[in-house]
């Protein structure tokens, strides 16, 4: 069984996807952390997201893999914490843009996910990753919202930033991440629309389990 979450920034997929993974006793899978290792490791190589052919020669020797504890390393360094700054966030849509990246990504998800009772949530996991996934959802909430929760995010790791400047660059992102050529943001066709702006993240996981369980 593959449910796919799908849905821009802070719209609650990451937390949700843990909590119904947690509940459901499944494999979670945050394809968004893999995109944002990607662009941590470029940066820390100097590599722009320009320079197409040094970004695929950084990608044939890139392993990326969970953990136990669902935390993501890259070339053997746990880099869960480090993938989370605003640096990353600003930087990571160009580098999720690039056709190689994403083909990358799609392939270690695919190996990943096979056989198992697997929940993944980003973008395209609806559209692109399993576009037969038994269950799709798709998640939204208010900007200001969303900006809210990227403070409280950030705040966690010591960054400190308006909820103005978090409006602009969550703009910024949902539209660059729509816009793109290659697996845009977008809600699937079967997908079920959740809006999360006011209700709180065990009311989200309870609300999809249950759709989930009905639908059986």
């Amino acid at each position: 069984m593959i449910i796919a979450i799908d849905g821009p920034s802070a719209s609650g997929k990451s937390t949700t996807a843990k909590g119904i993974s947690e509940k459901l006793k499944i494999m979670h899978l945050d394809t968004g952390a893999m995109y944002r290792a990607i662009t941590l490791g470029l940066k820390n190589a100097g590599i722009s997201h320009k320079d197409i052919e040094n970004v695929r020669g950084f990608l044939s020797e890139a392993t990326i893999y969970f953990d136990e504890n669902n935390q993501i390393h890259l070339n053997g360094k746990n880099i869960s914490k480090e993938i989370r700054t605003n640096d990353i966030s600003s930087r990571v849509s160009a580098v999720s843009a690039i056709p190689d990246v994403r083909k990358k990504m799609v392939m270690i998800q695919r190996q990943l996910a096979k056989g198992n009772d697997c929940i993944l949530e980003g973008r395209d996991i609806g559209t692109v990753v399993f576009p037969n996934a038994e269950f799709k959802f798709f998640l939204i909430a208010d900007i200001e919202i969303r900006a809210k929760r990227r403070l409280i995010e950030l705040e966690k790791i010591g960054e400190l930033k308006s909820v103005s400047e978090l409006i602009d660059d969550i703009k910024r992102r949902d539209e660059f991440d729509s816009t793109r050529n290659h697996s845009p943001l977008k809600k699937a066709e079967d997908a079920i629309p959740i809006d999360t702006s006011h209700i709180t993240i065990d009311e989200q996981i309870n609300k999809i389990i249950n759709l989930i369980n009905h639908n059986k």
